[in-house]
């Protein structure tokens, strides 16, 4: 088991897992551990969270608290399965419009399904791209929302600047993310469950411990709270700041375009 995390200076782009691959293969892997687990999904993030990443979306959906009026626009990356999306729609009084970006055609898919069965495909777009090069004109949303989805970019910095170039002046970024946990017990506690448990679960839920052995040492690779809000603010981003929950478990991290 490896604690090394990446600095503020970046170096995900090659690290996939605790295993380095050459420029430009991580994102194929990581697209393919998504292709494994779309139809799975919310039950990863059970496994992954003991149930809590429900209680942190909804956290995050108070903190954006998105405007109840028609035209406010937000993008949801990373976001296939509409976990996040619809929850913001929803607390607009559905009036928001949520454009939804994933890299995973497969995760879109799921996204797409559960929309329609939820009645909310008017307020949703699906949009199949990479968040290191989004297909949208500058300036064009309120808000840039993405939960446990920038540890999977290779080039966060990247994906970064992008978030701010395509947000409005006043928009904000809002990034959930698995992150460093600061109780020295439960760190201990969340190492086991992380490293002997999760991956188990995996095989028995979806017949593959890889892709989950993959996330699980993601989570240790993303930069702990303060090395990221250091990136997000040499993106530049202001009034950056974060909130741990579960002690660290997950982090939410935000900042605005001013």
């Amino acid at each position: 088991m490896s604690d090394s995390r990446i600095s503020a200076d970046g170096g995900m782009e090659t690290s996939y897992g605790f295993r380095e691959v050459p420029t430009g293969e991580k994102q194929g892997l990581v697209n393919e551990v998504f292709h494994k687990v779309a139809k799975r999904y919310d039950i990863m993030n059970d496994v992954m969270s003991m149930g809590m990443h429900r209680v942190w979306k909804d956290a995050m959906t108070g903190a954006l608290n998105p405007r109840k009026e028609p035209g406010y626009k937000v993008l949801d990356v990373a976001g296939g399965t509409g976990d996040i999306a619809f929850r913001i729609v929803e607390a607009s009084n559905r009036q928001a419009h949520a454009t939804v970006l994933d890299i995973n055609g497969s995760m879109l898919g799921v996204g797409a399904e559960r929309a329609e069965k939820k009645g909310l495909s008017e307020n949703l777009t699906f949009v199949e791209a990479n968040a290191e090069d989004l297909p949208f004109e500058a300036n064009s949303f309120d808000a840039y929302t993405i939960a446990f989805g920038i540890r999977n970019v290779p080039r966060i910095e990247v994906a970064l600047s992008e978030a701010y170039r395509v947000l409005k002046r006043g928009g904000r970024l809002l990034v959930l993310e698995f992150s460093e946990v600061e109780l020295p017990v439960l760190d201990k506690i969340y190492d086991a469950w992380s490293f002997n448990a999760i991956p188990k679960f995996g095989k028995a839920i979806t017949g593959d411990a890889e892709p989950y052995q993959y996330l699980v040492e993601s989570i240790r690779k993303f930069p702990n709270q303060e090395n990221f809000a250091a990136m997000i603010r040499m993106a530049g981003f202001s009034r950056v700041t974060y909130t741990n929950y579960t002690a660290g478990i997950a982090a939410l991290h935000s900042g605005w375009k001013l």
